[in-house]
């Protein structure tokens, strides 16, 4: 059975992706683009590296769009992001059976509530697996047992989060300062290989 797998090249979402193929799933790693940014090229590499099919497929920019006004209003990033989360989601459901994310027990944001998953399901005839069960802990000890990682500063080159499209646009419509705000330095981790290759 095909899984398709929401992206980033992160710790999270790299470790769904070897939960599901440990269980005989047919893995392709899937990112969302929406063609402000090659914010894609990060999850591409990592997905390399670990040996799995990644596929860009490129988003509706007025989704996009429509996000980035919903967080300057808003003055911060959750109900945005949680908006083109779920447009992913949906994105993906047309071409696979099977959709996971790397969301996490602990996550805030993006995230959806019980209610949300039963409805996104049941309207798409999918599966949809999280990491809903595992904690930051947990997520950690795993990956530090599988991955090789590597934690840098967030930067448009080495992250593959909604968040590089999103601060783009907000860096070309409001300014760089207004992103920054919204989205501070952080440091991101990024898979960049399997433990046993190092």
């Amino acid at each position: 059975m095909k899984a398709g797998v929401l992206y980033s090249g992160g710790k999270d979402s790299s470790i769904i992706a070897v939960i599901l193929k440990s269980l005989g799933y047919q893995v392709e790693l899937v990112t969302v683009n929406f063609g402000f940014y090659p914010s894609w090229k990060a999850a591409a590499e990592s997905s390399s590296k670990l040996g799995f099919k990644h596929r860009i497929l490129k988003g509706e920019p007025d989704v996009l769009k429509d996000a980035v006004k919903t967080i300057i209003n808003d003055g911060f990033p959750n109900n945005g992001i949680n908006k083109v989360h779920t447009y992913a989601l949906e994105l993906i459901a047309n071409d696979y059976s099977v959709v996971s994310d790397g969301t996490r027990r602990d996550d805030k944001v993006p995230k959806l509530d019980l209610n949300q998953i039963r409805s996104f399901e049941d309207r798409n005839g999918v599966e949809y697996i999280n990491l809903g069960g595992l904690g930051h802990k947990s997520i950690n000890h795993l990956s530090n047992a599988l991955f090789h990682v590597k934690k840098e500063l967030t930067s448009m080159e080495n992250n593959s989060d909604y968040e590089i499209e999103i601060r783009f646009l907000i860096s070309k419509l409001e300014g760089e300062e207004l992103a920054f705000k919204i989205f501070p330095e952080h440091l991101q981790s990024r898979v960049i290989g399997w433990r046993e290759n190092e």
